[in-house]
């Protein structure tokens, strides 16, 4: 593995947590392909190699239609996500993807209580060089947790 392709993997993974973070949602679909996937599994599920996911979204337009309801249609009490990410680990690449896998923290803060663990877990990634920059084809967000809040309003 190169090192200007770990950069820039990590460069990218910090992008994201950057966005999610300071609530920027409406560009997070740009960090994606088109055609992408970006799934919110149990452990347990993704260890059985079991299908069902909490968040399944399989394109870029279901990420837009995502950001949308969080918005617009979405009640919820306001919060903020804060993720710390472990640096990466790249498996293998094979013409431009890039196999990645990562740990994660995300605490939620609301703004009359202390904060909370909202997820923990790893990420499993494909990414790919598409057009000069490196986006995510695939993220699927693997929670170690069993119990999760009633509703994840935003992505993890």
């Amino acid at each position: 593995m190169d090192f200007p392709t770990y950069l820039a993997v990590t460069a990218l993974q910090q992008r994201y947590a950057q966005i999610l973070d300071s609530n920027d949602l409406s560009t997070w679909p740009d960090l994606f392909t088109a055609q992408c996937n970006y799934l919110l599994q149990s452990r347990e599920n993704f260890d059985a190699a079991l299908p069902l996911g909490v968040m399944h979204l399989s394109s870029q337009a279901m990420l837009r239609d995502r950001v949308y309801a969080v918005a617009h249609t979405l009640y919820h009490e306001p919060y903020y996500q804060r993720h710390v990410c472990g640096a990466p680990t790249l498996s293998s690449t094979t013409q431009g993807m890039v196999h990645s896998e990562s740990s994660y923290i995300v605490i939620r803060t609301q703004r009359d209580s202390m904060p909370q663990i909202l997820s923990t877990g790893r990420y499993v990634d494909q990414i790919v060089h598409h057009e000069g920059a490196w986006l995510f084809q695939s993220r699927s967000v693997i929670f170690d947790n069993d119990l999760i809040p009633n509703s994840i309003i935003k992505p993890i």
